[in-house]
């Protein structure tokens, strides 16, 4: 059964943007975190500084680049060594860019399958036997063009949609000790390259809350996913302003 000791989480991608929201509602809900970064060491540094101001010794730092599969056991043994146990696995890291149809190279499609997919799978292989003593949680970041394609992005959506199932796979292969769920996010925070603000109030115009998300929005889904959403397993809640309504 599960325990009533303190949660313990694992983040991938926990070091900024939606992954440091994550990481704040989780911690402030008095859950344990082992944040992963790849390159943010700086901002893994003080997030993990400014989290253990607010409660000491609760945060723990791992490095690792997800596409070395042969690293991601160590990020799930890391943690149990800290903390004795693993409640919750959550995939967040993610490469995105596009990939326009005839520029598009091997290092590319192997690059966004490897953060978006396969890590994903070899993490959870590694956390299940931890997951499974617990009756703990998987939660995968999709994305909503993992259901329609998002131009000059093939190879991403492709990604993404493989992560879909792979969520669903998972949720049955792991039943039912664990439950495996998928948050699909929209318009939450703007893509790091340059997009111009007429393509952002045409994009927002086809939101029906006509507006843009925030991270809290993606961390808290994640939260109740964690605490209150015991009997749900398999699915991907789109958290898009219904935007997935008119793909």
């Amino acid at each position: 059964m599960q325990s009533t000791l303190t949660k313990i989480v694992l983040l991938t991608g926990g070091a900024r943007r939606i992954g440091a929201a994550i990481a704040r509602t989780l911690h402030r809900a008095g859950m344990n975190l082992a944040l992963h970064y790849r390159s943010s060491g700086e901002e893994a540094a003080a997030l993990q500084d400014e989290l253990n101001r607010r409660r000491a010794d609760s945060v723990i730092l791992l490095q690792a680049d997800l596409r070395d599969t042969a690293s991601l056991p160590a990020l799930v043994e890391q943690t149990i060594a800290r903390w004795g146990r693993l409640d919750a696995l959550i995939n967040n890291a993610s490469s995105f860019y596009p990939t326009p149809l005839g520029r598009t190279t091997e290092a590319d499609w192997d690059d966004l399958l490897a953060s978006n997919l396969k890590a994903p799978f070899f993490l959870s292989q590694a956390a299940a036997p931890p997951l499974r003593a617990v009756e703990g949680s998987i939660i995968n970041l999709v994305d909503i063009y993992a259901r329609r394609p998002l131009e000059n992005h093939p190879v991403y959506c492709a990604a993404k949609a493989g992560l879909a199932m792979l969520t669903r796979s998972l949720a049955w292969e792991l039943r039912p000790a664990v439950r495996v769920n998928g948050i699909a996010p929209g318009a939450i925070l703007w893509p790091e390259q340059e997009m111009s603000e007429a393509t952002k109030a045409q994009l927002l115009s086809r939101i029906p809350l006509r507006r843009r998300g925030e991270p809290e929005d993606i961390a808290s889904t994640v939260l109740f996913l964690l605490q209150d959403g015991r009997y749900i397993t398999g699915q991907i809640i789109a958290v898009d302003g219904g935007r997935s309504l008119s793909l």
